[in-house]
Parts: structure tokens; C-alpha cells; sequence
């Protein structure tokens, strides 16, 4: 028997980790576009899955973002199917007409097929093949849009995806380690050419900016990124843990948070608890940004009788007394775009 090549082996080990936690016991679905890291991640799932007890699927999304992707999703099912992954599934989407940029609408699109595929099948999870080159990215992109620690902690190992865990085993793991695992077992990943598109502001960082870094810091500025978002995501949860206990105390019986409550936080903190509120009253998080908190905020800290602040999806909030409360929708114009 031939020895087993160092990054397989590797990547077989994150993915064990990744799993050991998982108490529900269906199958467990790789999201998997055809590029080197979900597909060096759908080819060991399809080894290590099933050694758990558990059934390996594949889910591949058609954006229809470029000419041949239908082909290209269905080639990339017809190799898990022979990979012995079941079930597989192409989901195809519509991005266009979503809000925010393209790459934003895509991801949108994207989780909410994954989210659907795996409540069908009463998943035990979803795994992508985020890597570690990917988490540095993030890190920059965050960074140069003054997105704070939220967006500083860059991409969590896991989340929830409507109810379903959605793991990212590879965050620890380099992108040359997926190139290498899919030459170890004979793969021949689909260079995706949006990866180089420099209309994308990840592609930039991709192309451009973070090997400027590697060049002139050395190649341990990839690991450090990665470092620091996980370093930012454990004090966020220690933030966000606070903020839940202060969301509680400042909520009124009438639906709205008492300004006084809110005023005696610390700005960090009492910035947490207005995001989070923002989410419950609906505001889309993709499009929640600073200043939609920093309008709430001035309602509390700065309360002069001005009227409304704004939301993302027509909300509004107001003050009333020593109240923030819930306010009418914002007016539609003949247009049919909300009136702010």
C-alpha cells in the first residue's frame, strides 16, 4: 500500500475534528463548487464521513454567473455520485435583483440553497472548504472597511444555518495544502476565472495586496491574519455574551428598550445591544452597517427630539419618553423604493 500523502492526511484530521462534536445523525453535506479547496474537501469527506456512521452528500449551486455553469454543476455531480456521495444535489439560483453587490447577492443566494437542501434532508451539517488563505482575506477585506471586531473575527468554524451547523474545517489549513491534496488523489479542480476577476475587491486582495504582504513581511503574515481573527472572534463572544444580559434588562413589557438602561452601557457594549435588537426587529444583517447603529445610538446618547432613525428594509425607530420603540414602516415612493 502506498504511503498516504502528508495533506490528505492532514485534511482528513480537520475534518474528524470537525465532526466530533455532531450529535444529530444525518447526512453530512459538503458544499462543493468544483475549485481546489471544496473539492479536496467534498473527496475527503466522502473517506471520512461515512467512517463516522454518517451518510456524505455533496451540494453544488449553479449561480448562472457565467457561461457553461450549468455544464460545470453538473459535472462536478456526476464526480460525487462515482465518488460514491450520496445524496447529491444541483441547486441553481437567481442572484440578479438581490440587494448589495454581486459577490454579496451570490453568497446570499448560496446559503440560503445550502439551508435548503440540508433542513430537506434533516442534515447534521453543512461543511465548505473555507481555508486559511481565505480567513486572511476576509481579515484585510474587513480591515480596510473599518467593519470592527464583528468583521475582524472574520469567518466563525461554525455557525448556524437555519438550525444546521455549518462547519469550515479548513480555516486552519492553506490553500496550497488543497492544491496539493487534490494532486495526491488524481483531482483536477475547476479554476473559477471570478477568481481573478479584478472587478472583485476579493480578487484584488486575492491577486494583489495580500502577496504585496507575503513579500514584505514574510509568509507568516497569512497565519497571523488568521490568528487574529480568531483571537477577536473569542473576546466577541465574551462581548456578545454581555450583550444579551444587558439586551434583557433594557427591554420594556411594550416591545422598545428603556433609554436610561441603555445609556448606562459602556459604547461597545451598548452598540451590541442596538445590532442585535436591529436583527430582531428584522433589519437584514448584510446591509445593517455602523451608521445605522450610530443612528440608534444618537437617539439614546444624543436625544435632541429628532425623529426616526432608519433601518436597512424601510424600519424604523423611535424615541418615546425614555423609550426606543418600534415605528411604522417608512413611506414608499412612486417608485417603490423605501423613502428615507
Amino acid at each position: 500500500m502506498a504511503p498516504l500523502a502528508p495533506p490528505v492526511a492532514a485534511i482528513r484530521v480537520a475534518v474528524r475534528r470537525a465532526l466530533a462534536e455532531l450529535t444529530a445523525s444525518g447526512p453530512v453535506l459538503v458544499a462543493c463548487s468544483g475549485g481546489a479547496d471544496s473539492l479536496a474537501l467534498a473527496a475527503t469527506a466522502a473517506f471520512v464521513v461515512p467512517r463516522s456512521g454518517r451518510a456524505a452528500g455533496l451540494v453544488t449551486v449553479d449561480h448562472g454567473l457565467q457561461p457553461g455553469s450549468a455544464e460545470r454543476a453538473e459535472a462536478v455531480a456526476d464526480w460525487a455520485r462515482q465518488s460514491g456521495l450520496a445524496p447529491v444535489e444541483v441547486v441553481r439560483v437567481q442572484v440578479t435583483g438581490r440587494p448589495g453587490g454581486p459577490e454579496a447577492a451570490a453568497r446570499e443566494a448560496r446559503y440560503q440553497a445550502l439551508a435548503e437542501v440540508a433542513g430537506r434532508y434533516a442534515a447534521a451539517a453543512v461543511l465548505t472548504g473555507h481555508t486559511r488563505d481565505d480567513q486572511a482575506e476576509t481579515v484585510l477585506l474587513a480591515l480596510a472597511r473599518g467593519a470592527g471586531p464583528r468583521g475582524l473575527a472574520g469567518m466563525p468554524a461554525i455557525r448556524q444555518l437555519a438550525g444546521v451547523p455549518l462547519l469550515r474545517p479548513l480555516l486552519e489549513t492553506g490553500r496550497e495544502q488543497t492544491r496539493a491534496v487534490c494532486a495526491a488523489l488524481g483531482l483536477t479542480p475547476w479554476e473559477d476565472p471570478h477568481n481573478t476577476d479584478p472587478a472583485y475587491a476579493r480578487s484584488r486582495v486575492r491577486a494583489d495586496v495580500l502577496p504585496a504582504l507575503v513579500d514584505a513581511l514574510g509568509p507568516a503574515v497569512v497565519d497571523n491574519l488568521a490568528r487574529t481573527a480568531r483571537l477577536v472572534a473569542a473576546d466577541n463572544a465574551v462581548l456578545d455574551g454581555l450583550a444579551v444580559e444587558a439586551l434583557t434588562a433594557a427591554r420594556h413589557p411594550d416591545g422598545g428598550l428603556a433609554a436610561e438602561a441603555l445609556a448606562d452601557l459602556a459604547p461597545a457594549l451598548r452598540s451590541r445591544v442596538l445590532h442585535t435588537w436591529a436583527h430582531e426587529l428584522g433589519a437584514v444583517p448584510a446591509a445593517l452597517s455602523h451608521r445605522h447603529v450610530a443612528a440608534l445610538d444618537r437617539l439614546v446618547t444624543d436625544w435632541r427630539g429628532q425623529g426616526a432613525a432608519y433601518l436597512p428594509g424601510g424600519l424604523r425607530v423611535r424615541r418615546h419618553r425614555d423609550r426606543l420603540l418600534p415605528a411604522d414602516p417608512a413611506p414608499a415612493t412612486d417608485d417603490g423604493e423605501v423613502d428615507t
